[in-house]
């Protein structure tokens, strides 16, 4: 390989990613003309992919966390062969392209996660190293190894200063993830100034405090300093590494080392400048030269290589360990096991009943042991979220430094573990859980109080927008959790994670709607699943009295009709506010009063539905109408309509017994009672 040749395919990259941000009049320029020589590094010498085939489970993951910097991305997916053309370079930012402002998932193949809000795609990369280290841990067997692939991240300072990267970053020592490799673009410069306004500490000392390997590359053009470090990251198995890479933002233009060059495209004369400076023809834009278009495409031939030596191993594999394949390849494909869900419990009557957080404990330990895919863990709350998997070992390194865990499936410590432990990271769980999904192999699950959403909602959110087959289990899911008092309470935290498009929230009302539940969220295919449970026990209902759990399928259904003539008034409920309507509707219909119950444990679910089989359970004609809710209003009136009414919280929380707290804020039979008969008078 020639230096020449090799500086052909750094400008390649560098312009292809200047003119598109020009052409659109849109984008970030700075990092592609800094950062391009460490990607050309990496993806020519060390990623190991297929282009022809992006979603091949063995290939290296790269991520590229400054998502702002995505026309690198898109010039490098080009270049190397994926299904991107230049005429989509060209449309960079346009309607319906393949190259959006920045990278998204479901838009662009090659792109491995959604990227942009910083520090989120640094802690996706963390997740997706722990997808790959209990997948080998599994399933890889002496002399076979059918998982055996690393992650790459390429961050900013922006990055590493946003807290969700610090709390993934420390979590990623700690389990010592060797395979998790992370280019820094240390350039010194933000989006408003120069990073010694800001940031000004160690940052090489503060990932060695993590546990990480560091190492430096004084200059970001120095191809050959990129590919020594590279190596050196990639011979540490104990530890992650950070290679800060100094490079210059808008490297070669006039705006170098400016945070100017940072997210404004350079302008017609100083990208004739720029590329002036850095020897490049002027004229044509979008110059691709043979010579370096062919080295880049030399990725086909690699990749198509690589993948069949693959298939190659994992037919030997086959052939060696015929169900732990047969297991592998459901989960990479994403597939339910037959009979998965034939031990989920069936919950009798039970007046007293029980809180549907231990509900849901018992029905994840009833799948776990025929759904291997099933992983996932708590923010350091499985006592109260109840939902560790018994028997299924806990994701850890290894207790002796040098241990082997590949094929030490089962329980104890060790990288086989399906329980993972994130400690007090909210933040960082929602954006690792994203990575396990986006990695593929599992479904993986994060838990919590459903107060502390709230540090979450990014991650949701673009688990949402990637269409990420995610679960979160959310506890404590009202002011009946009680004498934490109200910052422990939520309120409006429904009504947020409601407003969010692409997103199925369930909170079921006793033990069998649970079961259901998990039933739907483990069926469901691209978007997330967020489960609201209790804390408190609530009545499991008496199914041959009332319609089966099944409803909950349909997000909203008939719970009880009257016991004579049609309905007068509708009484609709989520959650442990059933029970309540159920009460109250007995205590009404003794004076008469004709009263369907709706259990409605999932606007997103029945809002789905197409009309008519909502107006079978809420018809048009009944106009009295009463939703019952612990928590905000907001929205509940589109269900109740303008002659209904809703009891929810529109204020904050207090501190005492739950019982007490329901009972002051309206939630008793009485009031239930008192404000259905208002509507009927």
């Amino acid at each position: 390989m020639s230096e020449q040749l090799d500086q052909q395919c750094v400008n390649t990259l560098r312009f292809l990613s200047v003119d598109m941000v020009q052409k659109a009049d849109s984008g970030h320029p700075g990092l592609p003309l800094g950062a391009a020589p460490m990607a050309y590094v990496l993806w020519t010498r060390f990623l190991k992919f297929n282009p022809k085939n992006p979603v091949w489970a063995d290939r290296d993951r790269f991520v590229l966390s400054a998502g702002h910097g995505s026309a690198l991305l898109y010039s490098l997916l080009y270049a190397t062969g994926y299904d991107v053309s230049l005429d989509d370079i060209k449309q960079f930012r346009q309607w319906g392209s393949k190259t959006p402002g920045h990278p998204e998932r479901a838009d662009t193949p090659g792109v491995e996660v959604t990227t942009g809000p910083l520090g989120q795609g640094m802690a996706n990369a963390v997740g997706m190293a722990i997808a790959e280290a209990q997948l080998a841990a599994r399933y890889n067997r002496p002399g076979h190894a059918p998982i055996d692939h690393r992650t790459y991240a390429l961050v900013s300072d922006g990055d590493l200063m946003e807290g969700v990267a610090a709390e993934a970053a420390s979590l990623a020592g700690h389990l010592q993830l060797g395979k998790l490799i992370c280019l820094y673009d240390d350039n010194y410069v933000t989006l408003s100034a120069g990073t010694d306004i800001t940031f000004s500490e160690d940052r090489a000392a503060r990932f060695r405090a993590y546990g990480w390997q560091t190492i430096a590359v004084p200059d970001g053009n120095d191809l050959a300093a990129i590919e020594t470090a590279l190596t050196q990251a990639q011979a540490e198995m104990r530890r992650p590494t950070l290679i800060l890479v100094r490079t210059h933002l808008g490297y070669g233009s006039p705006e170098q080392d400016s945070y100017k060059a940072h997210g404004s495209p350079l302008g017609v004369e100083d990208v004739r400048k720029t590329k002036q400076n850095l020897g490049w023809p002027t004229e044509p834009a979008f110059l691709v030269p043979d010579e370096a278009l062919a080295h880049f495409r030399k990725a086909v031939e690699r990749g198509a290589h690589s993948e069949a030596a693959w298939n190659g191993r994992l037919d030997a594999y086959t052939k060696a360990f015929p169900e732990l394949a047969a297991t592998l390849r459901g989960s990479l494909h994403g597939e339910l096991p037959s009979g998965w869900d034939a031990d989920i419990p069936v919950f009798p009557a039970e007046p007293k009943g029980l809180a549907t957080r231990e509900a849901s404990g018992k029905i994840m330990n009833a799948i776990a042991p025929k759904l291997p895919a099933l992983t996932g863990g708590s923010a350091d709350l499985d006592p109260s979220t109840k939902t560790a998997l018994k028997g299924c070992g806990d994701f850890s390194p290894p207790v002796k430094t040098g241990e082997d865990t590949q094929g030490s499936e089962g329980g104890g410590w060790s990288y086989a573990g399906r329980n993972l432990h994130f400690g007090v990271r909210e933040h960082a769980m929602g954006a690792i859980v994203n990575g396990l999904a986006a990695h593929g192999g599992m479904i993986p699950y994060g838990a919590t109080f459903l107060i502390f959403s709230d540090y979450m909602r990014p991650p949701i959110r673009l688990a949402a927008l990637s269409r990420l087959h995610v679960i979160h289990v959310f506890t404590h899911d009202s002011i009946a959790l009680g004498e934490d008092g109200p910052t422990h309470q939520p309120v409006e935290q429904l009504a947020n994670l409601r407003a969010i498009p692409n997103l199925t929230l369930i909170r079921p009302c006793d033990a069998n709607e649970t079961a259901v539940a998990w039933q739907v969220a483990l069926e469901t295919k691209g978007r997330p699943v967020l489960l609201a449970l209790t804390r408190q026990a609530v009545p499991t209902l008496d199914r041959n009295r009332y319609a089966s759990a099944q409803g909950l399928r349909r997000g909203a259904y008939v719970l009880s009709e009257p016991a004579y003539g049609p309905a007068q008034l509708i009484l609709i409920a989520s959650g442990s506010e059933v029970g309540l309507i159920v009460a109250a509707a007995e205590r009404l219909q003794t004076e008469g009063i004709a009263v369907r119950c709706v259990s409605m444990p999932s606007w997103d679910l029945f809002d789905a539905m197409p009309q008519a089989d909502r107006d079978a359970v809420l018809p048009p004609s009944v106009r009295a109408r009463l939703a019952v809710e612990a928590g905000s209003t907001q929205g509940w009136h589109r269900y109740v309509g303008d002659a209904g009414d809703v009891i929810g919280v529109d204020r904050f929380g207090a501190s005492a017994p739950g019982d007490t707290v329901l009972r002051e804020y309206g939630f008793s039979v009485d009031n239930v009672y008192a404000r259905a008969k208002a509507l009927l008078a």
